[in-house]
């Protein structure tokens, strides 16, 4: 007998239905995991409310793909096989998520890993693989699809999980924002959505709702600025990164060839370790003293902050060369006789309008407009949106901290330096 869709109650989009295929990927011990793991990793510190998880993220992410779907559907343009696929993609597209979201990924780079590498391991080599196949679907071709990059769906089901109109985008904006208590992040989605196209196999959108376009684009500009990238906000990242990348050489979390290790890894499973660790060396002394002042609000203090354009040089290269950020640090420790392991230098960077769904900068829009019963397929520059223009490019921001023990000597230090560089 076929079950009745199960229902869950979501502050954000009220309620979400779901089939018996999504509820066994919500039930099992993958998915569960996902509710220890904050959405917003530490800005709970910065904007108390900030407790959500990746969990609720997926479901709401899932619940604005059947909206899509379905809009799509009624025009023909997908069929019930690819609403399917489309929905359970959406809520699958975080399972890779480590510890502490996308800090974790901080701890990875230096193998060239991303979440996106993990999602797809975990959806071909855990349970998640056997209830896919138990509903007629390849785990192998639909773990692509669950992070944008899939060449046997058509390019426009890449384009709703992970482009710039992606529901993921969508969702995340609205819920972060709620949680956080700020009034950045609130966009007519529902207006978005059902204005979606298709042209070429790509999505597009009706020219009617390019207004809720650039409402979107502008406030996740806001959030990157407010929320995102706050100095608190990066100064608790900076300290939990730091701790996590000094304990890896002996809690080895970058280590993946046993794919269970990482999916026990949660947030507070982290911070225990960490804490319980034997303190073999300096670094995982430091750590310790690190996840202790996180646990404890002692944050990093900021001693330099400075937005970027890339017309100048010597900021350029902070930005692209590790070596030289360090060199920089290195300076900064002679001449305020600080011990260079408490200075951080922090770069945050981002675009300031999404990115397709390749991870390729958005450069074009393609606007469909439909008169008297004739359709009118159109690209036009992101550049050529009034709104849209007076934001492009990239969000830049440089910032230099240090402990409150060390903050007089190293401010004094670095504004000796910037100075220098700015003569």
């Amino acid at each position: 007998m076929k079950q009745e869709p199960t229902q869950i109650r979501d502050p954000i989009h009220g309620y979400i239905y779901v089939s018996e295929l999504e509820r066994k990927i919500i039930d099992s011990a993958i998915f569960q995991r996902l509710r220890r793991i904050r959405q917003l990793a530490c800005a709970h510190l910065i904007y108390p409310g900030a407790h959500h998880t990746r969990f609720e993220h997926c479901i709401g992410t899932m619940h604005l793909a059947k909206i899509a779907s379905t809009h799509l559907h009624s025009q023909g343009k997908m069929n019930k096989e690819q609403c399917k696929q489309l929905n359970a993609a959406a809520l699958l597209h975080d399972i890779g998520h480590g510890p502490f979201s996308h800090l974790f990924e901080e701890v990875l780079a230096e193998r060239g890993i991303t979440h996106e590498n993990i999602t797809t391991r975990i959806i071909r080599e855990t349970e998640i693989s056997d209830i896919l196949k138990e509903y007629g679907i390849d785990p192998i071709k639909f773990s692509e699809l669950c992070v944008g990059l899939s060449n046997n769906h058509p390019r426009f089901m890449n384009d709703i999980i992970a482009g710039f109109l992606s529901v993921d985008t969508m969702d995340y904006l609205l819920r972060d924002s709620y949680f956080s208590g700020v009034e950045y992040g609130k966009v007519d989605v529902h207006r978005i959505i059902n204005a979606y196209e298709i042209s070429n196999k790509s999505l597009a959108i009706n020219r009617d709702s390019l207004y809720a376009l650039e409402a979107l684009m502008l406030a996740r500009y806001e959030m990157f600025r407010a929320v995102y990238f706050h100095k608190s906000v990066r100064a608790c990242a900076i300290m939990l990164t730091k701790a996590m990348t000094l304990s890896d050489e002996t809690l080895h979390f970058s280590n993946l060839k046993k794919l269970k290790n990482y999916l026990d890894l949660t947030d507070e499973s982290t911070i225990n370790k960490i804490l319980n660790s034997e303190p073999k060396n300096e670094n995982t002394k430091f750590a310790k003293e690190l996840v202790n002042d996180y646990l404890n609000r002692r944050m990093l203090k900021l001693v330099f902050e400075k937005e970027v354009l890339r017309t100048d040089q010597f900021i350029g290269k902070i930005f692209s060369q590790s070596k030289f950020r360090s060199n920089i640090s290195e300076e900064i420790s002679k001449k305020s006789k600080v011990p260079e392991r408490y200075i951080f230098i922090d770069v945050s960077t981002a675009t300031s309008v999404p990115t397709t769904s390749t991870k390729r900068s958005l450069s074009e829009i393609t606007i469909i407009s439909r008169a008297a019963k004739k359709k009118t397929v159109q690209k036009i520059r992101v550049g050529e949106l009034p709104l849209i223009n007076s934001i492009l490019g990239y969000m830049d921001i440089i910032r230099i901290y240090t402990t409150d023990k060390y903050k007089e000597k190293v401010s004094q230090a670095v504004n000796t330096i910037f100075e220098k560089e700015n003569r």
